[in-house]
């Protein structure tokens, strides 16, 4: 008797599936345009560790520093020159102008091993 409704609400869920997926995908990201001889030196921080153990950077270039969190809650700290980077703050301008090995470290407390979550910046 009523063996049209399973088909028709089976029909809705899919066109409502295709609409949220239409309507909810996230923007492309956006490309970043820097200024002319400005880099781009990207700090990534996951469980306890940042992406690389050693950042190499020239002396006297202007460099754009963006950080992002992949997994937990970090900060991204050079006492020596003044820079934090957290989630609220994920860019910063800086010209590395001494050369030399500074440390970077987390600058939120995230947990037990928040004490060997340290890498080097080497400014050649």
């Amino acid at each position: 008797m009523y063996k049209w409704i399973m088909p028709v609400l089976i029909v809705v869920a899919c066109l409502f599936g295709v609409y949220l997926l239409a309507q909810g995908l996230p923007e492309r990201p956006k490309e970043e345009k820097l200024a002319e001889g400005t880099e781009l030196l990207k700090i990534t921080a996951t469980s306890f560790s940042f992406d690389q153990t050693e950042y190499h950077v020239k002396a006297g270039t202007p460099y754009v520093l963006s950080f992002s969190n992949k997994l937990g809650n970090h900060g991204a700290e050079i006492d020596e020159l003044g820079i934090n980077l957290t989630k609220d703050n994920p860019r910063q301008e800086y010209t590395f102008d001494k050369p030399g090995t500074y440390e970077l470290h987390c600058s939120i407390m995230c947990g037990q091993g928040h004490g060997q979550m340290i890498a080097k910046v080497i400014v050649e």
